[in-house]
């Protein structure tokens, strides 16, 4: 029960019939180097790019949000914004940002959702499932 679970569909082609076993929302290994397209002018064909997780920066004090919601709460009365509790999701979509190895630019990439996510060097051997 619950979306961490595996999966399987049975497949007929023909006469024979197989059966395919998926494991989702479990864990991404990802390439620490990857070939894809660089957009810049000085590129503009397939390089390789370095492939770094993305995390966000430090709040700022500062932001017009942050100025707004500490003068709100300044004395007395409470809590004066609502507090979320009600966290639904379980899991998390991943960005990526690409930096090309020429030209230095770096490009965002979002990922489909999973819990668990690694920047692996080379990819382990595949274990076949026992059908």
């Amino acid at each position: 029960s619950g979306l961490d679970t595996e999966t399987s569909i049975k497949h007929t082609c023909g006469s024979a019939s197989f059966q395919v076993v998926s494991l989702f929302n479990t864990m991404v290994l990802f390439p620490k180097q990857k070939r894809t397209f660089c957009k810049h002018p000085i590129c503009k064909c397939h390089i390789v790019h370095k492939v770094v997780q993305y995390k966000t920066g430090k709040a700022s004090l500062y932001a017009q949000g942050k100025r707004r919601y500490d003068s709100k709460q300044k004395g007395y009365g409470g809590q004066t914004k609502p507090v979320f509790h009600k966290k639904a999701k379980t899991t998390k979509k991943i960005s990526l940002k690409l930096q090309c190895t020429k030209c230095k630019q770096i490009q965002q990439v979002a990922i489909k959702r999973c819990k668990h996510f690694e920047l692996a060097d080379k990819k382990p051997k595949s274990k076949e499932p026992n059908w």
